[in-house]
């Protein structure tokens, strides 16, 4: 209310102080809140160094035992280097023969190993497998991982295992899952012959689904750590000078060797499942 004798010009001014005064706290918010978006939009997109080490790809899923189609767009028959390995198995099996190397339901691999006879040093026919992707470490994928559900037999004279070996030369070898003939899985990491590291854990029932997992990462421009894993509970981390060395991914029913002989006079099987295979890209 304006009194008698006042005027409006007091008002007027008091108005336009209010005014700029309210203006200068919208400004103040405004520019607080355009602050904080640019703070925002550079946690989505920070440089891109940063935001090219979170891109992950899947290299292999779960889905690769779900059909013969599946299978031979992901994985390959027998070894990368032929149908011998350093035990008693012959590994026999095609995309036209799946006697020894099948697929059942559920999304199950079967490598079935059975005795034979007048074969030599060749004491069972069995399967073998090996995925058409290899794992490299660089700086390209710097971060992998490689896992599976297994049901081993554990009997002496059974060699199954779940391992990277060198596609150039050997070593480079990880072997995700290895038993030899009792219950005991073997974690391995070779830099050579004689330079060897090793987790030895006792699973309860082998022959029962198991989760085996290696998760792999770049520390410099030559070693990576691996850390080995059973049933998603960590068991050891090695360092080796992988980078650079492409590995084959091998799922391996081998007989006897250095799980002992002599080995089963009966079918025994090693079966698979939801195999995965993912790593980081960065450029």
């Amino acid at each position: 209310m304006i009194l008698p004798g006042q005027g409006i010009i007091p008002y007027l001014s008091t108005f336009k102080y209010q005014f700029m005064k309210n203006l200068n706290v919208i400004l103040f918010i405004l520019i607080t809140l355009m602050a904080m978006s640019c703070s925002q939009n550079e946690k989505v997109a920070p440089t891109d160094n940063v935001s090219r080490l979170k891109s992950w790809e899947t290299v292999i899923d779960g889905n690769s035992f779900s059909s013969y189609t599946a299978f031979d767009s992901s994985w390959n028959y027998l070894y990368p280097w032929g149908s011998t390995h350093n035990g008693s198995a012959r590994m026999v099996g095609s995309s036209t023969d799946h006697s020894y190397i099948y697929l059942e339901s559920g999304n199950v691999l079967v490598c079935k190993s059975e005795p034979v006879s007048g074969q030599g040093t060749i004491h069972y026919y069995s399967g073998t497998v090996y995925a058409k992707t290899k794992v490299l470490v660089n700086d390209q994928y710097p971060n992998w991982e490689v896992k599976g559900d297994f049901q081993c037999s554990s009997v002496k004279g059974t060699w199954p295992a779940f391992w990277l070996t060198g596609a150039w030369t050997w070593p480079p070898e990880s072997d995700i899952m290895e038993f030899k003939g009792n219950s005991n899985c073997w974690q391995n990491t070779f830099r050579t012959s004689s330079d060897v590291s090793s987790q030895v854990t006792a699973v309860s029932s082998p022959g029962s689904w198991h989760n085996y997992r290696v998760w792999i990462s770049k520390t410099d421009s030559v070693n990576i750590n691996i850390h080995y894993y059973i049933d998603g509970v960590w068991k050891a981390v090695h360092k080796a000078n992988f980078v650079g060395k492409p590995m084959w991914i091998i799922i391996d029913y081998q007989m006897e060797g250095s799980s002992g002989t002599p080995g089963p006079t009966y079918t025994t099987y090693l079966k698979a499942k939801n195999i995965y295979v993912g790593r980081t890209k960065a450029y």
